[in-house]
């Protein structure tokens, strides 16, 4: 074999040598786009997932928020709405007159009347604007006197240093009783659905 032989059979296997590596490398190549396009389409898929739940997240949380927000301004309606009938019953009450006014006055004098010792000196106040009715209705109770003005709706409130009593018989008190009393009653007949 002469040497040119040789170096051709070196170069041959040079060449197929290099077309294999080629080969190897073109594989390799295709196998690295394929792990490639496959991490990126996981990545992409798992990117529309993260993407998908803040999106629904997003939207349960401003669905909340509506939602919560709606709910205050309705108990806010009905706060105003509970507030302007309250102050409805309240201009009703300061109206009030003649012969209810005074029965309910006497009435509530009388109930004072009852927590004080007999013969004990008692001073009434009230509403200034039922001073006369008030000096009326002391009269039937002895060392009982009109002491001066009281704000309130009406009533009276009686006090007394002998036995250190006072008595808060005015229509505000009982009105914030009965309006205690009976506030949920009032708001579900207000707002049934």
């Amino acid at each position: 074999m002469s040497l040119e032989t040789v170096a051709e059979d070196i170069r041959d296997e040079a060449r197929a040598r290099a077309r294999e590596i080629e080969a190897d490398a073109d594989e390799r190549e295709e196998e690295i786009i394929a792990e490639a396009e496959a991490d990126a389409e996981e990545i992409h898929s798992e990117r529309e997932r993260e993407v998908s739940r803040e999106i629904e997240q997003e939207r349960e949380q401003r669905l909340s928020s509506a939602n919560l927000e709606a709910k205050q301004k309705r108990l806010e309606a009905r706060r105003d709405v509970l507030e302007d009938v309250r102050e409805q019953v309240e201009s009703e009450i300061t109206n009030l007159d003649g012969e209810r006014r005074e029965v309910l006055t006497d009435g509530l004098l009388a109930a004072a009347a009852e927590e004080f010792e007999e013969g004990a000196s008692v001073r009434i106040y009230g509403r200034a604007a039922d001073e006369a009715l008030i000096n009326e209705l002391v009269e039937a109770y002895e060392d009982y006197e009109y002491a001066g003005e009281y704000d309130c709706l009406g009533g009276v409130v009686a006090e007394s240093d002998s036995s250190r009593v006072r008595v808060n018989n005015t229509f505000d008190s009982v009105l914030e009783n009965v309006w205690e009393d009976n506030l949920k009653e009032a708001s579900t007949r207000l707002f049934e659905q």
